[in-house]
């Protein structure tokens, strides 16, 4: 018999919060009938200022069949905060899920640039990703390098080594879901590897609440610069001429979202 279901919780605080914040933010876009495109990872939002969106992309899930797809591998994953040992554990696990996040959304954004500006692909402006994969790819990246003999467990009977589990993930999610966003999952592989080879490293408590107070800073003024949320208590000076035309919104009927009326989406991507 396995074990109990809250000794492995015990076991994995790190990642059954996650697991918790990511289902919790599905039910209420589920509830509220919020679709991809308002919180969603797009070109042609972040040219806009929604840098906010690198977060809410991350945590959110439109289809339950992704979100399971994607806690079922992070479950699955957070045997990296057990694994103290060896260099990782709960903090290393923490500290380098705010870098995947960030840095992965932010590859994302620099592939379509280049795709966009060099190669003319202007599909790629208003594709819109959403969802966890960049980092679940992540984790199972540097899992691999770190520990090889590892074998990572999806829906609870399929069972992949783990040294090519970001390569056979890649192939099952494209056939499970057939708009998983290979870009996306390849940037999460890139800073996995980027990781897991010492290119990106040094991160500690200091630098952690660090971030985590400047990723504070510019979500919450970017929310108020592109209009999506309206802090009262916060203000920005315009720096534009007034005198110019600008461009309107078109607000929801309930108020909850912003969207530009000259925003047109050309499709979805989920990582």
């Amino acid at each position: 018999m396995g074990r109990p279901l809250f000794y492995e919780i015990l076991q994995k605080p790190a990642t059954s919060c996650i697991i918790g914040i990511c289902s919790a933010i599905w039910f209420y876009i589920q509830k509220k009938g919020i679709g991809y495109a308002h919180v969603g990872l797009s070109h042609e939002t972040a040219i806009e200022g929604h840098y906010w969106r690198i977060i809410t992309s991350a945590f959110s899930h439109i289809s339950v069949l992704h979100l399971v797809f994607n806690m079922s591998a992070l479950w699955s994953l957070g045997v990296v905060e057990q694994l103290g040992h060896m260099g990782l554990g709960v903090k290393f696990y923490l500290h380098y899920t705010l870098i995947l996040v960030v840095l992965s959304g932010v590859l994302v954004l620099g592939i379509y640039h280049i795709l966009i500006q060099k190669f003319k692909l202007d599909y790629f402006r208003r594709v819109t990703a959403v969802g966890y994969s960049c980092v679940v790819f992540g984790w199972m990246t540097i899992l691999a390098v770190k520990q090889p003999s590892s074998k990572l467990d999806l829906f609870g009977f399929l069972s992949l080594p783990i040294s090519f589990a970001p390569f056979e993930s890649l192939i099952i999610t494209s056939i499970i879901v057939p708009q998983a966003s290979f870009l996306g999952h390849l940037s999460g592989i890139i800073v996995g590897y980027s990781i897991a080879w010492g290119l990106i490293h040094g991160m500690n408590n200091y630098w952690a609440i660090s971030m985590v107070g400047w990723i504070i800073l510019v979500f919450v003024f970017s929310l108020k610069r592109s209009g999506a949320f309206d802090f009262a208590f916060i203000e920005i000076e315009p720096v534009t001429d007034p005198s110019l035309p600008s461009v309107g919104f078109l607000a929801s009927r309930n108020g909850r979202t912003l969207q530009r009326n000259t925003l047109s989406l050309g499709g979805s991507e989920l990582v």
